[in-house]
């Protein structure tokens, strides 16, 4: 049937997996979804074309996975939701960032030309990729030499995870890829480049991920000094076109048409990021709402009404969330991948029979044991950095630490002790904001971790602020759908659609006072180890890292 109104498609390019949403424009209903699992998943470990094995800290995805999902969850979508395609008017997009591809002139990504096909260098470098940290290291202490403009912008520091490390890391490790690359994308804008067939590249990642500022990147003196040769990167395969957020990056053109089923010629949006699209979704374009993105990771984005330097931040961009405001990011490599870690690792096989005999799965097995704890029963303090330190260290090479352990410790105490670690990490975030003059009033959640009642209500107490939810379970879907209605020219702007279309749950879980207090006491513990591992008074983990990584290589060659 027809709905007989305008209705838009939000796709959501997540880690492990693609997400469409039809999403109806007067109202924000959610009309039917679909999810498509990328067949090749995370490659982290061994490369699926030769066998060959992965370094260390290696993340890579094929592309071909990307587009599965227009084919699969699209028309899947429109089924679910019992609509007719004519009725779209729009489609929107967001993706993972920074998530780096290097492509032909037109296009083609590399790992795709037969000559290529086993040079891991080719294919898609995964937001986690963070292989590239001694490139990033050198990347900020040459700007923190010549006192670079741009270097506070980022919080002092520049991540492994962006686009300058990852593409040092091409140009010295894999010279033949790095000349045959025309173009260095992110996967935000080449997922929009095969539905349109026109690169635009969005202001979001080249702001945040890509060291855009003031109109200028990092100069060619500051990259020929960086590595000879280098040079030429930004003229030769980075700069590009900009689109603003919620403009129109084209049209849908005949072969996108055809795998998703729906009309050529509709407006198809500027790209964007999963983390910063999902902040319309939830309503949150007001400075002092800081959302966080839970999912594997953890994305911090909030609107500020004047430009500050926050250490550790992923950066401050000149409409990098909506237009007209300053637009602030901060991050944690790993959250709900370090809870996904613990349970495929770290649990007795004695609760797998538990959780099977009960029909519930092993997280809420051990989230019910954890419940019934008192703060500081467990006796432990972690930290989370098994994935490393995205704010407010900027630091890759840090690694998870549990203390406390006794042959009395049981898995649910380590489970809850890395619940509240990554609370422990958010509201490290969240202070360092506020020292820095971006005050923050209210903590919104969205993300898949939203449905655990206990890890929301350790967040609240943690931060000590309200804790609000996302109204819908696929934000990042609906924020790209948003937009998506913003391109088509259904609503005049962001904030006018995020008001009509956006949904938010305000102040769900509020602090408890007794449980700040206990929270204040442990987060004391947790902020001495963060200083002592993270800011140089003992580099262990440093030195473990580069061990791991020298042996390790060893056994790949």
């Amino acid at each position: 049937m027809s709905s007989r109104e305008p209705l838009v498609i939000g796709v959501d390019f997540g880690t492990l997996s693609g997400r469409a949403v039809v999403v109806r424009v007067r109202d924000g209903a959610e009309l039917g979804s679909a999810v498509s699992e990328y067949p090749h998943g995370v490659i982290d470990r061994i490369l699926p074309s030769t066998g060959r094995g992965l370094p260390p800290d290696w993340a890579l995805q094929v592309p071909s996975d990307y587009v599965d999902v227009l084919r699969a969850a699209v028309p899947e979508a429109i089924r679910a939701a019992d609509v007719d395609p004519a009725d779209v008017i729009g489609i929107g997009t967001d993706f993972t960032a920074c998530t780096m591809v290097p492509t032909t002139a037109d296009g083609v990504p590399l790992c795709e030309l037969p000559e290529f096909a086993g040079d891991p260098h080719a294919y898609v470098k995964l937001w986690r990729h963070h292989a590239a940290q001694p490139q990033a290291d050198r990347i900020t202490a040459l700007a923190t030499k010549r006192e670079e403009s741009w270097l506070p912008r980022y919080g002092g520091l520049i991540s492994s995870e962006w686009e300058f490390a990852k593409a040092l890391e091409v140009f010295e490790e894999a010279p033949e890829v790095y000349a045959r690359m025309r173009h260095w994308v992110e996967l935000a804008d080449w997922i929009v480049w095969q539905l349109t067939g026109t690169y635009v590249r969005n202001a979001c990642t080249a702001g945040y991920k890509g060291i855009l500022q003031d109109g200028r990147y990092p100069d060619a003196n500051f990259l020929e000094e960086l590595a000879p040769g280098f040079g030429s990167f930004v003229d030769e395969k980075l700069e590009h076109p900009l689109g603003a957020l919620g403009d129109k990056a084209g049209t849908l053109n005949a072969r996108a048409a055809e795998w998703t089923g729906l009309r050529e010629g509709i407006a198809v949006a500027v790209g964007n990021v999963d983390a910063h699209v999902t902040a319309p979704a939830v309503q949150a374009v007001a400075p002092g709402q800081m959302v966080a993105i839970m999912g594997t990771s953890t994305c911090h984005v909030m609107n500020g009404a004047e430009l500050r330097e926050v250490p550790g931040m992923c950066g401050v961009v000149d409409g990098g969330i909506v237009s007209g405001q300053w637009g602030y990011e901060a991050g944690q490599s790993g959250v709900g991948d370090i809870f996904a870690w613990f349970v495929e690792h770290g649990v007795p096989a004695s609760y797998v029979d538990d959780a099977r005999e009960a029909g519930i799965s092993i997280h809420e097995l051990l989230t019910r044991l954890a419940a019934v704890q008192e703060i500081g029963e467990h006796g432990l303090v972690a930290l989370d950095w098994h994935s490393g330190n995205r704010s407010v260290l900027v630091d890759h090479e840090l690694s998870g630490v549990v203390v406390g352990q006794t042959l009395a410790t049981r898995a649910e105490d380590t489970y809850r002790a890395l619940l509240e670690a990554t609370a422990f990490g958010t509201r490290m975030i969240v202070e360092t904001f506020e020292r820095s003059g971006v005050p923050v009033t209210e903590l919104i959640v969205a993300g898949g971790l939203v449905k655990n009642a206990l890890l929301m209500q350790i967040y609240a107490d943690v931060t000590n602020l309200p804790l609000s939810v996302a109204g819908s379970a696929q934000s990042p879907a609906l924020g790209s759908a948003i937009h998506a209605a913003v391109a088509a020219g259904a609503h005049p702007d962001v904030p006018a659609a995020a008001a009509a279309m956006g949904s938010v749950r305000r102040a769900v879980h509020r602090p408890i006072a007794e449980n700040v207090k206990a929270y204040d006491d442990l987060y004391t513990e947790y902020a001495a180890l963060h200083d002592y591992f993270g800011r140089g008074a003992n580099d262990v983990m440093h030195r473990l890292a580069a061990r791991r990584r020298s042996v390790r290589k060893g056994l790949h060659r």
